[in-house]
């Protein structure tokens, strides 16, 4: 069953149940998924959808920091339920090793020598990567490797 399938039967339990705050949060997934469609007019692959919640969650983060700061509370776990609702869809985190271990080999197969080949070795990597790791944390780690 397809990603966007599962989110769909999810949406019909959480009717079923009458559990508003799950359905709620569903609703928001289904629609982002939905407007980048739209706009871009194609039916999107596994990995966009990957992609889509990965913004979600993103955007996400970003607004819990803030109602926490602001301390708004109320605003803040609903912010956390969204969060872990979300990731709840997305595939399981490369470790540490697998990580070196794709960037090692992105290094190789692009031929890359500096910090100038960074974007051909990032665009490899975020095929590979995308849903499983956080790529700004892959970025500096490719930095970090050109830079020594």
């Amino acid at each position: 069953m397809s990603l966007k399938a599962q989110i769909n039967e999810d949406m019909k339990t959480a009717m079923r149940a009458k559990d508003k705050e799950r359905l709620g949060a569903i609703r928001l997934i289904l629609a982002a998924i939905k407007q980048r469609e739209v706009d871009e007019r194609i039916e999107l692959s596994e990995i966009q959808v990957l992609g889509v919640l990965e913004k979600m969650i993103k955007q996400r983060r970003e607004s819990l920091a803030q109602y926490q700061n602001a301390g708004r509370d109320d605003l803040a776990s609903r912010e956390s339920f969204e969060i872990d609702l979300i990731q709840t869809y997305m595939p399981a985190s490369l470790s540490d090793a697998e990580i070196d271990s794709l960037i090692a080999d992105a290094i190789a197969a692009t031929g890359a020598q500096s910090l100038r080949d960074m974007g051909k070795v990032m665009a490899l990597i975020k095929d590979q990567a995308q849903g499983r790791a956080d790529m700004a944390a892959v970025s500096s780690r490719v930095k970090a490797r050109f830079n020594s």
